[in-house]
């Protein structure tokens, strides 16, 4: 059987999910009139306990739209560097929001409130106004890393003192809270906006929510028609993301359990040079000298094992739903034989 682990963006809805979809009772969101669209967004609302949130075909317009909502353009976002916000999104935050960015050097994509601090410009002519701190947890690019929330306290204590904003990109939140004792009441406290994806981990086909208060969300429905993103019987694919909320979230333990199997497989090969921690369900590793990365995917291809390039000599690989105890498996039992 064909091993995906290219992303956690592969999974195919359960029968299950399927037969939730088509049941559901749908209208023109764009009137406002689908009642599943509603009820999604009322319960992501709920969730982070903030007033409300919006349905969107994707991270990156929840996120794109979050950045447009706290900027005006000639202003500064700070992130990381290795921030979806700035490596993924097509250059989005230039494109949409005409801004520029602080990229701060943190610890596999968490900075730190120091470094916040130190990177919020002068009220001076010279330099662009510093409006948004954006944070990025699990990390993509970090190999899934979250934060420690007092660290994001001590940010957000930061941030309270120059006024700027905070935007959580939540894609993979749900996989940090399952490392840790916070709640999602307690990050929707802790940010302005919050992103989070349904079509990863939590395994619905397509669709992001950003959550936040009355105001920013009103604001964020004209953002998200501008951008193209308002969808007409759209409830078909919130009834998804309902169910993935109600039904997906627990099993994520699964996902991590399994991904510090293939990463603890992955780095007894000789050919692997590093292993980023796994600390949740993305293990990113290096290769050394001895193979290309290209020839070790088209090895692994080979052995019907799917990954992805992720930089020089850098291989991404990402544990889901559609990735079982199985799987992994005979996953164990090929990487041995290489």
């Amino acid at each position: 059987m064909l091993i995906d682990l290219r992303s956690d963006t592969v999974t195919r809805p359960t029968e299950e999910m399927l037969k939730y979809m088509m049941q559901a009772p749908v209208g023109d969101d764009v009137l406002g009139e689908d009642p599943t669209v509603n009820a999604l967004e009322q319960m992501a609302a709920n969730l982070f306990g903030r007033e409300a949130a919006i349905f969107c075909p994707s991270g990156t317009m929840t996120n794109q739209i979050a950045i447009k909502l706290h900027t005006q353009p000639g202003d500064e976002v700070i992130c990381d560097r290795m921030a979806h916000i700035y490596n993924f999104e097509g250059g989005g935050i230039a494109f949409n929001s005409s801004c520029s960015v602080r990229l701060l050097n943190g610890d596999n994509g968490r900075f730190t409130a120091e470094q916040v601090r130190e990177a919020i410009n002068p009220d001076n002519i010279h330099h662009a106004p510093s409006k948004l701190i954006a944070l990025e947890n699990t990390c993509n690019k970090g190999g899934g890393a979250y934060y420690s929330f007092s660290d994001i306290l001590a940010i957000k204590a930061v941030a309270h003192e120059g006024g700027i904003p905070m935007h959580l990109d939540g894609a993979r939140l749900f996989n940090a809270l399952e490392e840790t004792c916070e709640t999602p009441v307690e990050y929707g406290l802790a940010f302005d906006t919050i992103s989070i994806c349904l079509s990863k981990g939590l395994g619905a086909p397509v669709g992001s929510l950003l959550i936040g208060s009355m105001e920013h969300i009103k604001k964020a429905r004209r953002y998200r028609k501008v951008m193209g993103g308002a969808m007409r019987q759209a409830g078909y694919l919130a009834a998804a993301g309902i169910y993935a909320l109600e039904n997906n979230i627990a099993r994520l333990a699964d996902d991590h359990r399994r991904a510090k199997a293939v990463g603890e497989a992955i780095g007894k090969l000789p050919c692997v040079k590093r292993v980023l921690p796994v600390d949740s369900n993305i293990i990113i590793f290096t290769l050394d000298s001895s193979v290309l990365d290209i020839n070790f995917l088209k090895q692994l291809k080979s052995k019907g094992i799917l990954a992805s390039g992720f930089g020089p000599q850098t291989i991404r690989m990402v544990t889901h739903l559609d990735f079982t105890e199985a799987h992994l498996n005979q996953f164990l039992s090929t990487i041995r034989q290489l």
